[in-house]
């Protein structure tokens, strides 16, 4: 009755929270944290901000224009007649108090005709940061996609570990039974009823633990592509190769091209090596724009301005101006050859980073590729071993009921069944892991 009772409260309860839950499939979380994920948030902030500064740069070409005006007040004051002897006679100035009123209002406008090319490297430098910041957006993109597609598979995984646990404890269970009941009939001794138990322990102890992983691995997913942790999601997806013969055919599908095709491929399409080359460019010309200051400047300039004691008569008092402006700095105190100087450091920097992402896309494609053939190698060895554990554990048990084998025999014969189980999932998930990461290795999909 208490148990009835206790079934009934967990589907009154269990139901409704189920219904609640929301599937998420793989190319959904992919979306989803492309629009939430706070990395790729942030990168394209910096994309925004590098525009702004190209497009500053590129004002440099325009004319500078401004307007001014104002208004101020003088007043004197001189309390009571004062006297003063000017050249022997004296001279009684009255007192008085003066308010005067000046209003002013203008407008000037300045070209700059020639810079020591200073304009044309600091509009090239803008702009390369800019493309620099698009392709770090790009491959920020692709690293979130690639680790929840990592996490994602992760969570399928510890799913089926779930599965696999907890069949072997209905395993485990009935066996305990068979056991019980046979040590009741006087068939087996306690010992081996004691030895069963404790291996169901150990088997729940287990469940619980697997379990917590998969609730874990589910909580870094949801917060990875930025949903609410508190709302419950499951994760299937019908497209993924998780089947027996669709793991079979992807596993054994051929790989396009070697080591040397894929790292071309990749020199070609991975964002990061393409933003290496556009720092590289915009450090060339922040040389450019370092030597400017030993070439003369000029520029031009006009103004036009008005200036009058009363508001209404303003346009009475007019002036213009306008010219041509020459600066030459002859001398800075080395300051230009320590900007010329850090600019160099800046470009060799940058080479040095150009050629140690070469050298590392180049690292990721061939260590992504031997991590595939090693996938695939695992998988093939983890299916034969489930094939033989699975066997072992059906003639132990058969050997055990009749009273030819040990109870030790049997719990090692499952114990290898579950570990092969489980091998042959972590090498299943982890062969998709690897072909995700070599794609990512190579870098051609954009997102």
């Amino acid at each position: 009755m208490r148990r009835a009772l206790s079934l009934s409260l967990f589907l009154l309860f269990a139901l409704p929270l189920q219904g609640q839950t929301k599937n998420l499939t793989l190319e959904q979380a992919k979306a989803i944290a492309l629009e939430r994920n706070l990395n790729v948030a942030q990168a394209q902030n910096n994309i925004e901000a590098a525009q702004a500064q190209a497009l500053a740069a590129k004002g440099g070409y325009l004319p500078t224009l401004s307007a001014s005006g104002g208004w101020s007040r003088s007043q004197s004051t001189r309390d009571g007649t004062t006297t003063q002897v000017i050249n022997g006679l004296p001279v009684t100035a009255p007192a008085f108090f003066q308010v005067t009123n000046n209003f002013t209002a203008g407008v000037s406008a300045g070209y700059t005709l020639f810079d020591g090319f200073a304009r044309s490297a600091n509009v090239g430098a803008a702009t390369s940061r800019a493309v620099a910041s698009e392709l770090t957006a790009a491959r920020t993109r692709q690293a979130i996609i690639f680790q929840v597609v990592t996490d994602y598979l992760n969570v399928l995984r510890n799913e089926y570990l779930v599965s696999v646990g907890a069949e072997n404890l209905k395993r485990d269970l009935r066996q305990l039974e068979r056991i019980v009941e046979s040590n009741r009939v006087g068939a087996l001794s306690m010992a081996d009823v004691y030895r069963q138990k404790s291996q169901v322990a150990i088997d729940e102890v287990a469940l619980i633990t697997q379990q917590n992983n998969y609730d874990k691995s589910k909580a870094d997913l949801v917060a990875l592509i930025g949903l609410d942790v508190a709302v419950e999601y499951t994760f299937n997806d019908p497209l993924l190769p998780t089947g027996k013969d669709s793991l079979d055919a992807v596993i054994h599908a051929p790989i396009p091209g070697g080591i040397v095709e894929m790292t071309q491929k990749a020199l070609t399409a991975r964002p990061d090596y393409m933003g290496a080359k556009e720092n590289l460019s915009a450090s060339e010309s922040g040389v450019t724009a370092a030597r400017s200051t030993y070439y003369p400047s000029a520029s031009i300039f006009g103004g036009y301005s008005l200036l009058n004691d009363e508001l209404g008569k303003l346009s009475q008092n007019r002036s213009a101006n306008w010219g041509l402006q020459i600066r030459w700095t002859l001398f800075d105190g080395f300051q230009t050859n320590q900007q010329i100087q850090s600019a160099i450091a800046t470009k060799r920097n940058a080479e040095i980073t150009l050629a140690q992402t070469e050298r590392n896309i180049g690292v990721d494609v061939k260590k992504a590729f031997i991590d595939l053939e090693a996938s695939r190698k695992a998988y093939d060895a983890s299916r034969e071993g489930l094939v033989s554990a699975t066997e072992d554990r059906k003639i132990a048990e058969e050997r055990y009921n009749l009273g030819a084998g040990t109870l030790l025999d049997l719990l090692t014969a499952n114990a290898n069944l579950v570990q092969a189980q489980a091998n042959l999932a972590n090498s299943a998930f982890g062969y998709l892991v690897s072909r995700y990461n070599l794609e990512y290795a190579i870098g051609e999909k954009a997102y």
